[in-house]
């Protein structure tokens, strides 16, 4: 009995908390009438949306605004009384120096004196509730710098289609967009400092530049820029302000690909790896397509498998399994242009390589010539032989035909004869002449007359 009557004086004591924070009977029925439907239930009907247009330096006014829209893309029916919410704001330390209210919406301008991101926070109530529970809330981080602010934009007659890719040897134009929504810096004069990354450096006054990049690679644009302009002081003095900012953009400087130096070997056997590296005369990345035919003609799409290749060169290999003439064709493509190349391939079998043919046909060569020299010797040295019979004389000697010496005749005959004597029988010829005839073997027979 007495845990049941606990109970129920709990109970009352949590409705006694509860109805300070019940809406007022006529603010309730009032939205019943308009609406349809309690300002509780709105909560997942609507949502709350902002937009500003920071970053915005200090002392630059800044533009946030809310609204209150349909979460279904719109096909809820907005009314047009714009009394039935109010829209509260929570801007600090930023310095509100303007609002306005529209149906469903509301727009604060802010001013920040300090760097720093500040959040900006809103959320909407019934107007005559102002304790019931928020129909939307929303926040949004309001950027404030001390520099200026603005983006560097890079443009091209020639588009590619990888991000901040551009084309060598064509103007390229650089721009600083300033952004200044409220007109911040209207009395203000600037001077641009720029340097694109290749050693170039200029000075201007105008935000606009025109430059063209001869060679390929990454280079960064620096842009420096200051900001002056007078601005009256609290004792009616006039003194100079100086804002000042520093920007970059990355370009990735691309040309055309003018062709494909091939390096490899131009005569193989079957079953040897054949290693082939291509040079591309142009920028990565690349598109590479390669395929032996019979012939040398370009390849089709959808013929071979492409491969993407980062660098300028790339190694190919493979194993010719049947000899026969090949054509290496090669198709290689950058975002800016194609190109194709050829490489002639003559695959001898293994049995039959024009190596194998090399060791016989110089040993028969060798064979041969050895026997060619063998011969002439053979020859040289009967005909020495023969001259030296023929030297010999079986006549008495006399004083007329003195015999030289035996150690002379033989040094004469082996060391001059070969140089002396053309042929045999010029040497005979000689003999005959110096020696004479032979006497006869039969003398004649004497008569006698009696």
């Amino acid at each position: 009995m007495a845990a049941t009557v606990a109970r129920r004086l709990g109970r009352l004591l949590r409705l006694a908390c509860l109805l300070p924070l019940a809406p007022a009977p006529a603010a309730a029925e009032k939205t019943r009438t308009v609406l349809g439907w309690r300002p509780l239930s709105l909560g997942g009907l609507y949502e709350l949306r902002l937009i500003t247009d920071g970053p915005a330096t200090t002392g630059a006014e800044v533009t946030v605004s809310a609204g209150l829209v349909a979460k279904d893309n719109g096909s809820l029916t907005v009314p047009a009384d714009a009394g039935l919410y109010h829209f509260h704001w929570i801007h600090s330390p930023l310095v509100l120096t303007g609002k306005k209210e529209k149906a469903w919406s509301s727009t604060i301008h802010v001013v920040g004196h300090m760097p720093g991101d500040f959040p900006v926070s809103v959320w909407v109530t019934a107007t005559d509730c102002w304790m019931c529970q928020p129909v939307a809330r929303s926040f949004v981080i309001l950027p404030v710098t001390e520099f200026l602010v603005g983006n560097l934009v890079v443009t091209q007659n020639s588009s590619l289609p990888w991000p901040s890719s551009y084309l060598t040897k064509t103007i390229l134009k650089v721009s600083f967009l300033l952004h200044d929504p409220s007109n911040f810096f209207k009395s203000a004069s600037f001077l641009y400092s720029w340097d694109f990354g290749d050693g170039t450096q200029m000075v201007t006054e105008d935000p606009m530049v025109y430059y063209n990049y001869s060679i390929i690679g990454t280079f960064t644009v620096k842009l420096k820029v200051v900001a002056e302009w007078e601005q009256a002081e609290a004792n009616a003095a006039k003194g100079v302000v100086q804002k000042t900012g520093d920007f970059s953009a990355s370009l990735k400087l691309q040309e055309t690909l003018r062709g494909i130096q091939v390096l490899g070997p131009t005569l193989i056997q079957t079953f040897q790896k054949m290693t082939v590296t291509l040079n591309f005369l142009g920028s990565p990345p690349l598109t590479v397509c390669w395929r032996l035919k019979p012939e040398c003609l370009p390849l089709e799409e959808g013929e071979c498998h492409p491969v993407s290749v980062a660098n300028t060169a790339y190694n190919v290999t493979h194993t010719f399994r049947e000899p026969g003439d090949y054509c290496f064709s090669i198709r290689a493509e950058n975002v800016i242009s194609k190109t194709h190349q050829y490489h002639r391939i003559q695959v001898w079998p293994s049995s039959l390589q024009p190596a194998v043919f090399a060791f016989p046909c110089a040993t028969l060569i060798t064979v041969m010539l050895a026997f060619i020299m063998y011969v002439t010797l053979r020859n040289a040295t009967q005909q020495k032989d023969m001259v030296e019979v023929a030297d010999f004389d079986f006549s008495p000697m006399s004083d007329k035909n003195p015999e030289p010496p035996s150690g002379v005749r033989c040094c004469c005959q082996v060391c001059c004869g070969p140089f002396l004597l053309e042929t045999p029988s010029e040497y005979l010829e000689i003999v005959r002449e110096n020696h004479g005839l032979l006497p006869p073997l039969y003398k004649s027979v004497k008569t006698y007359t009696v």
